[in-house]
């Protein structure tokens, strides 16, 4: 289980604010891409607390609103919409989407642990920490908001959109999405420069919106 090891060495190191940082979102063929900046103070502990892909949809939910509902709990959101994922492609969108989300915190962080690899010219100072979510508790708290943030956001172009599944998929690339896209052509928020979006005929199957 996570815990507050690489919290605890940054604050040993001067740090004050420590902030987990982390997205959802990169991999699925539509929608938008999310990131989430949590500072947890700095006593914090919690039994279920863990990276938000092995928890299930409730309870990714329930520990989201303990989360955003505690005034001891500071954090952000941001999300980077499909138009722009296009314009800078799909890992610039993350790095975007995660410093704005850092950006929002109030008060503002001093250094962040970052899921996943080193983010080139972030505006604070950090540390990677490969596989995060499962190690640090801010980074798993921060997995949290920016996935349940998204899944809410896939659920409401769901009503948009009902023929493609959203709701159920989120956009990922499963066999009922990928079959409804076959039949419908893609969406606005379809990801056109993902494969196997690319390969279908946008027009006259696009739907707007």
């Amino acid at each position: 289980m996570p815990d507050l090891k690489f919290e605890d060495e940054a604050r040993a190191g001067g740090c004050r604010r420590v902030a987990g940082v982390d997205e959802a979102g990169r991999g699925p063929l539509a929608g938008p891409v999310a990131a989430a900046a949590v500072v947890l103070p700095e006593d914090f502990a919690h039994e279920a607390l863990t990276d938000s892909k092995k928890l299930k949809e409730a309870q990714r939910e329930a520990l989201f609103e303990e989360l955003t509902s505690s005034a001891e709990v500071h954090w952000a959101v941001a999300l980077v919409e499909v138009a722009e994922i296009e314009a800078i492609n799909i890992l610039r969108a993350t790095h975007v989407a995660m410093g704005r989300a850092v950006a929002q915190l109030v008060p503002e962080a001093d250094f962040c642990l970052i899921d996943g690899l080193p983010v080139p010219g972030f505006a604070l100072p950090s540390r990677a920490v490969v596989k995060g979510d499962g190690l640090s508790l801010s980074i798993a708290a921060a997995s949290i908001v920016a996935k349940v943030t998204r899944d809410r956001c896939m659920r409401e172009y769901a009503r948009q959109f009902p023929e493609y599944g959203f709701e159920k998929h989120k956009g990922y690339g499963t066999k009922a999405h990928l079959e409804a896209l076959h039949r419908h052509g893609p969406c606005r928020i379809h990801r056109k420069t993902f494969q196997p979006v690319a390969e279908l005929t946008v027009s006259p199957g696009q739907r707007g919106g």
